[in-house]
């Protein structure tokens, strides 16, 4: 979606769109009812945004709607800097509580139920159409269906609750933003969501949004909810949701491919499928044997370029350090895609000098059968062995590496 931020008289206002009538088609629900949900939430207390206007088809502008501009930013590195994470946590987990007291009775029509099988049979098939070649994938795949937990009354799920779409001033929370995949289910899930690794971005060592404890997170929300979580079901929707957001990255490759959106961040982000499957493997592991935790690892398998002329890692990297040099030239959106189009130069340049066994298809189709699993001789080494490699390539900065590559090697 578009954000176009603008005065008018003394107010200030955001527009939020879709870049086309066609970005919209296939979603449950269009920008009418997501404005409708932005209104109800915060009818229950919940600082979202204040909607004045849905667009319609006279005004020219596509498919959106307009809310009055909230102070603060959305930018996680500004916001992990605040001077009080924890009364920012507990905010956020106030906040949650309220959007999930929302039931169907108090929304448009037309917001979707999750069922969590089926839903669980959706990604197996995105995976299976995107090749079905990642073992570490169909592991959790495989664990999801054998772990899925009984319903339970669906609450609204924010469904996109964690760093990136709250907005924040100082440590305060000022607005929840980007309610576009909103939909009924298990209230665990949002509150899994947003302590998900990525999320946390540098840093790592608070699990909470990258603000706190989980613990302090969960205690924070049950106070407001007057609710008790489910430990069982908190690591379920982790799980989930990290496949999710796996198969999410991967897809993005295919939407480049098809012609649907050409932009480079498409094609950069596709490979941060890597991390997702570090961060799969490092929650499903504590389910293998000790004698497989223990086992060593293998070391990578590696070339080393030649001695004579540039290999392509060489000429990408010189076409990276020319390219910075043009970035005080540049501004806004150009700026950006600058940094992205380096980062995908980083990829190549590094996977020239790297060989893994990562995709493997009659692995990934044994993990998902059960034929293999985490108690198969040596598999877990080798999973983790090829995660490390294949992250080191695609997001070497990713924190969880390092965190990763320490406990399972000892290497600093």
């Amino acid at each position: 979606m578009e954000s176009w931020r603008f005065a008018c008289g003394d107010a200030a206002f955001v527009l939020r769109r879709a870049p086309s009538l066609a970005f919209m088609e296939g979603r449950p629900y269009g920008h009418a009812t997501e404005a409708a949900l932005i209104e109800a939430a915060r009818a229950q207390g919940v600082t979202a945004p204040e909607v004045v206007a849905v667009l319609e088809e006279a005004d020219g502008l596509g498919s959106g709607f307009i809310m009055r501009a909230l102070p603060g930013t959305a930018d996680p590195k500004v916001i992990l800097g605040c001077d009080d994470p924890g009364a920012l946590l507990r905010q956020i987990a106030r906040d949650l509580a309220r959007i999930h007291r929302l039931r169907p009775a108090d929304v448009p029509q037309g917001v979707p139920v999750m069922d969590t099988r089926t839903a669980i049979a959706d990604l197996k098939a995105q995976f299976i159409e995107a090749g079905g070649d990642r073992p570490i994938i169909a592991l959790g795949l495989k664990w999801l269906e054998d772990h899925c937990p009984a319903p339970v009354e669906p609450v609204l799920n924010h469904g996109d609750y964690r760093m990136g779409n709250l907005l924040v001033e100082g440590s305060s929370l000022t607005g929840v933003l980007d309610w576009e995949i909103a939909h009924f289910g298990d209230a665990h899930e949002d509150l899994a969501f947003g302590c998900m690794a990525v999320w946390r971005f540098h840093r790592y060592d608070r699990p909470a949004l990258g603000l706190g404890s989980i613990a302090d997170y969960l205690a924070a929300y049950e106070a407001e909810a007057g609710v008790a979580i489910d430990p069982a079901r908190f690591r379920f929707w982790t799980i989930y949701r990290t496949v999710w957001w796996a198969l999410g990255c991967l897809k993005m490759a295919a939407q480049w491919r098809s012609g649907a959106d050409r932009m480079l961040e498409r094609v950069v982000i596709s490979r941060r499928t890597s991390e997702q499957e570090l961060d799969l493997l490092l929650l499903l592991e504590e389910d293998a044997p000790q004698a497989e935790q223990a086992r060593p690892l293998e070391p990578l398998i590696t070339t080393c370029p030649g001695k004579g002329e540039a290999d392509s890692g060489e000429i990408a990297m010189a076409i990276s350090e020319w390219l910075g040099s043009l970035k005080d030239r540049l501004t806004g959106h150009d700026r950006f895609q600058l940094a992205v189009a380096r980062n995908a130069l980083g990829m190549i340049s590094r996977e020239s000098r790297c060989i893994t066994r990562i995709e493997d298809s009659q692995l990934a189709a044994d993990l998902l059968s059960g034929t293999a699993s985490l108690r198969s001789d040596g598999l877990l080494a080798r999973l983790r062995r090829d995660a490390l490699g294949k992250l080191a390539v695609d997001i070497p900065k990713y924190p969880a590496l390092s965190a990763a590559r320490h406990k399972w090697t000892g290497e600093e």
